[in-house]
């Protein structure tokens, strides 16, 4: 599914970017051709105009004639015609060929003032034709039309350099086009990457959550069954296993709520200024019963001075719980627990200390996913479902904070959270 999504973003995204491309390039070509032609317009101008300003005109036999031997191009400087120009022609004031010079042509003027790109023909052959561009312009003098001047140069040059302006247009599209779609298959990947991971471990997760619910089905489904053919004192025994199973899956329930619910980070105005200093005090007086009858040593090591974090004070106090409770419960008789609680920099520090069982360092990088179980048979035997420190996590993270831990087998373990401090939130 993700290679065809993939296949088809690359599709797209290089028909796009490829049309795009395309445009630009066609753009880009009338834009040349424009320019080429109107470099070639002007100097036609400046050339024709210089011609009817400065040629000599001879009035024979009611009609005015044009010098074409010799055309004056800048002051008196002067060069032969058809160094240029391929041909010059001198219309009367009712545009009938008077005379010409170069390529002849109709005796009737063809075409009006201006500027047109014609063809001729090359060599006398049919089938070669080579460009000009022409350029008729009206001669006045005194308020009187004299006559029309048309002369026409080739258009030989600009084709070169058109030509060579498609060859790289021609070579330079497909090439960028095929990087385009590599280069959009690559980023591609980049981009389905978080959506492939997330859906990979939404059906993990929902693979988990049906095996964890299966299990309480099956055996309150078995109980009821044998309760109802059992006498009185079994049917209590049964009921007694439906409500346990009952419970545990309504805390399984509870748990996936509440990973599905506090997805990314809390908006400020949702969270209250709490002070860490009590509620840590809180959460070891609360563990203190659990540690004397385990027993533990569980102590603390609390500021005297307030620690202002933002905070939703239920969830935060949750994912701490969790962590005093992790230790509690792998620490063996005699064993110390301590909740320390400090500040660096601008972040406030809360660490579960304990030297209990520890973790090993494989299962290290995965201990807060969701129903990863380090030993999972002592995870069965407590009732847990491997969500504890995935909630934590979630918990810490929703905070703008972080959980990490240390551990070393059979020495110890350490869980870190750090959370902003109330000024820093925003940062």
């Amino acid at each position: 599914m993700f290679r065809r999504s993939r296949r088809d973003l690359a599709r797209w995204f290089t028909f796009l970017m490829g049309s795009i491309l395309v445009a630009f390039a066609i753009a880009a070509y009338y834009r040349e051709v424009a320019s080429e032609l109107a470099t070639v317009d002007r100097s036609l101008y400046q050339r024709t105009r210089v011609m009817a300003t400065n040629v000599r005109y001879h009035f024979q036999e009611g009609e005015w004639q044009l010098d074409l031997e010799n055309v004056p191009l800048l002051g008196d400087q002067t060069v032969p015609l058809n160094s240029s120009l391929v041909y010059a022609r001198w219309y009367d004031d009712e545009g009938q060929l008077v005379q010409f010079f170069g390529v002849p042509t109709a005796d009737r003027l063809l075409h009006e003032p201006g500027f047109q790109t014609v063809e001729i023909l090359q060599d006398n052959n049919p089938l070669m034709f080579e460009r000009l561009r022409q350029l008729t312009m009206p001669i006045y003098r005194g308020g009187s039309l004299l006559g029309y001047l048309q002369v026409a140069t080739p258009l030989t040059t600009v084709e070169v350099k058109l030509n060579e302006f498609r060859l790289f247009v021609a070579l330079a599209v497909p090439v960028s086009v095929g990087l385009i779609s590599w280069s959009s298959w690559l980023l591609g990947g980049v981009a389905m990457l978080p959506i492939r991971q997330t859906h990979q471990q939404l059906e993990r997760f929902t693979a988990d959550a049906s095996h964890e619910l299966r299990a309480p089905l099956t055996a309150i489904l078995n109980n009821a069954q044998v309760g109802l053919m059992a006498d009185a004192a079994e049917q209590q025994w049964r009921l007694q296993n439906v409500a346990n199973l009952a419970e545990s899956m309504s805390s399984l329930v509870s748990s996936l709520l509440l990973l599905a619910r506090y997805q990314g980070t809390f908006v400020s105005e949702s969270l209250e200024c709490v002070d860490l200093t009590p509620l840590l005090r809180g959460l070891t007086d609360e563990f203190a019963a659990q540690a004397i009858a385990q027993p533990l040593h569980l102590t603390h090591d609390l500021p005297a001075e307030p620690v202002m974090v933002n905070a939703e004070p239920y969830l935060l106090r949750q994912a701490i719980a969790c962590l005093l409770n992790n230790a509690c419960k792998y620490t063996p008789a005699g064993g110390e627990v301590q909740l320390r609680l400090s500040v660096t920099g601008h972040r406030a520090m809360i660490q579960v200390e304990d030297n209990g069982v520890g973790i090993p360092a494989e299962d290290l990088p995965h201990l807060f996913e969701r129903f990863y179980r380090v030993d999972k048979e002592r995870s069965r035997q407590t009732g847990g479902f491997g969500l504890g420190l995935a909630i934590a996590q979630q918990i810490v993270t929703a905070h703008r904070g972080k959980l990490s831990v240390d551990s070393i087998l059979g020495r110890g373990s350490t869980f870190q959270i750090e959370l902003p401090l109330t000024f820093n939130l925003e940062s």
